[in-house]
């Protein structure tokens, strides 16, 4: 595990299974344009968050690259689900903002609902293509750089599938300190 603070957020880079983190008041999932089931991150929240979210998601749908909508955690141990829309690599453009939008919206909807911490996946570091250690750059320079506004929000991970993601997350996080 890696970890630091900025501005009093705890920022921290594990790996681990994103419907695993009870201690947190919110996931983000890495979700599709229709909110849907899906695979890879999607596919796993949706499973573990039963049949109620997709039918919350409904109407919510479709959102953007770059967008961000909340619902409840349904049967997950977190109040807040966070569905976020991340760029397709090479597809959707400005790739870098859109991304970084995915994290400034995500924060801003977790201040909203006065959220003290909250997990984050690797937004379009898996089948939507974008190259892990540009994606976890964007990720961690933009929730390091939001850190001095957030008000309630004191504690975000990043839960990487791998030990090599988080290897990169890590030294990344690392750098940003120096």
């Amino acid at each position: 595990m890696a970890e630091t603070t900025f501005h009093d957020v705890l920022i921290e880079c594990v790996v681990g299974d994103i419907v695993q983190q009870p201690d947190m008041d919110a996931i983000v999932n890495a979700a599709n344009a229709e909110l849907g089931t899906g695979g890879g991150v999607a596919g796993a929240i949706h499973r573990a968050a039963g049949a109620g979210l997709e039918t919350e998601c409904r109407p919510l749908a479709p959102i953007a690259p770059g967008e961000a909508v909340s619902t409840s955690g349904h049967n997950l141990s977190n109040r807040l689900l966070i569905h976020c829309l991340g760029p397709v690599y090479g597809m959707d453009e400005p790739a870098d903002e859109l991304l970084a939008a995915c994290y400034r919206n995500a924060l801003r909807l977790a201040e909203q609902a006065e959220i003290r911490s909250i997990a984050f996946p690797a937004i379009s570091a898996g089948a939507f293509g974008f190259p892990m250690e540009a994606a976890a750059r964007i990720a961690l320079r933009t929730v390091a750089d939001e850190a001095p506004g957030l008000r309630t929000v004191r504690h975000l991970r990043f839960v990487l599938h791998t030990a090599e993601d988080q290897a990169v997350h890590a030294r990344i996080l690392e750098n940003l300190r120096a």
